[in-house]
């Protein structure tokens, strides 16, 4: 298929991406079908197209997988199940696509993996982070990548628990995300500080935060520290507002996915400095890993990578170094098959687990800060995925017998 590269970068919706020379010798090539919010998400999943391009681009240059060109045939889902399930049934029973993959929002990518259940396709999750996708309403034919709520929770949770702080208040946006992560945290931060309580939440709607009232409602609730869990456009108004009217003075903060390049950098001088999030210190020198990861990234793009770039990028490579070892794109191979398969990522190596279908990717857990007029994440820590997760025996009673 000819496409040209103004086409790839411009087009938001349905886009096939296959780069280089076609190597499959009169083989058909692998399709992974690839659904994700371009439109209403663009902050994040612009760069993670990015990044899975590049990681596509990289694997056809290398004679491709089992030796044919590897193809991502994307569609927007307009941060809407109903439009993700449309786009996966066109993909799979159109376009033929071997195994899907994508989706940012949690509630998308449940819907999306509840049709690969129903259809019996692969789906590669890379971005929610719902518990309930790999738990609750986990099944053979579902795997997620990023490292989950529970895990992320677990992760600020130990920094949490070593503040004096007893008296915690959240606020989240109200949906299966926001919701997940609040619940966990709670749980596990209760269990290594029994003294904590948390005195009350503030459950703003995705997307439709009102930043003065929910400011307003927390400090009404006095507590030592908040729990933040908004991001995107939310998390600036919020923080912005909290800035004006003094609620983060003299409070700890601890916050998911605030040190995420997409959602830190856009706060400029307006960042809050020592809230302890999880991220990605793209500004610092990491292992060799990321460095090579950052510089092809940027020179391919002209831009640094951000979390999503890291993301897309690591999709791929969970995908095909799967594939390359069982040597099959077979549903019932690769379903069962995926599991203990280890991969590459731009912060090292991974693996997904056989018991739940989670990979052991993991994150960085740091500070945020200003340096000049920019907001960056210092004073971090690489957190290993599979570390975070719980026993599993209590896995087992969190996931259903599929």
């Amino acid at each position: 298929m000819n496409i040209s590269r103004r086409q790839i970068l411009a087009g938001i919706g349905a886009s096939v991406f296959s780069p280089g020379l076609i190597r499959a010798q009169g083989t058909r090539p692998i399709r992974i079908g690839e659904i994700n919010s371009y439109s209403s998400a663009p902050a994040f999943t612009l760069p993670y197209r990015r990044g899975w391009q590049l990681a596509v681009e990289q694997v056809n240059a290398k004679a491709g997988l089992l030796g044919r060109e590897l193809q991502v045939i994307s569609r927007d889902d307009e941060g809407k199940p109903s439009v993700a399930i449309r786009a996966a049934e066109e993909l799979v029973r159109r376009n033929e696509v071997d195994l899907l993959a994508g989706a940012y929002l949690s509630h998308v990518g449940l819907a999306v993996s509840d049709f690969a259940r129903q259809n019996r396709v692969l789906f590669v999750a890379s971005e929610p982070l719902t518990d309930a996708l790999v738990w609750e309403r986990g099944h053979r034919y579902s795997y997620r990548l990023r490292p989950s709520t529970y895990m992320l929770a677990a992760m600020l949770g130990e920094e949490a628990a070593q503040l004096k702080a007893t008296r915690w208040a959240t606020i989240a946006p109200n949906y299966e995300y926001g919701q997940s992560a609040v619940r966990w945290f709670m749980q596990l931060l209760s269990q290594r500080r029994p003294d904590v309580q948390f005195v009350g939440s503030q459950w703003p709607p995705l997307g439709a935060i009102d930043a003065g009232i929910v400011v307003n409602a927390l400090a009404q609730q006095n507590p030592e520290a908040i729990l933040n869990v908004t991001f995107g456009p939310d998390l600036t108004k919020f923080v912005r507002q909290g800035n004006d009217r003094g609620l983060f003075e003299g409070r700890d903060v601890v916050s998911f996915t605030t040190g995420e390049p997409e959602y830190l950098h856009p706060l400029g001088e307006d960042a809050p400095k020592g809230w302890i999030v999880t991220g990605y210190p793209v500004t610092e020198i990491l292992d060799q890993a990321n460095s090579s990861f950052a510089s092809a990234y940027s020179l391919r793009y002209g831009e640094p990578p951000t979390m999503g770039s890291v993301v897309g990028h690591a999709m791929i490579s969970s995908i095909v170094a799967p594939i390359e070892r069982l040597g099959s794109l077979d549903t019932e191979t690769m379903a069962d098959g995926f599991g203990n398969a280890s991969f590459d990522t731009p912060f090292g190596p991974a693996a997904w687990r056989s018991i739940d279908h989670q990979s052991t990717m993991g994150t960085f857990v740091g500070r945020t800060t200003v340096r000049g007029n920019k907001a960056v994440m210092v004073d971090w820590k690489y957190k290993d995925g599979g570390t975070m997760l719980p026993p599993d025996a209590e896995v087992r009673k969190l996931r259903p017998a599929t």
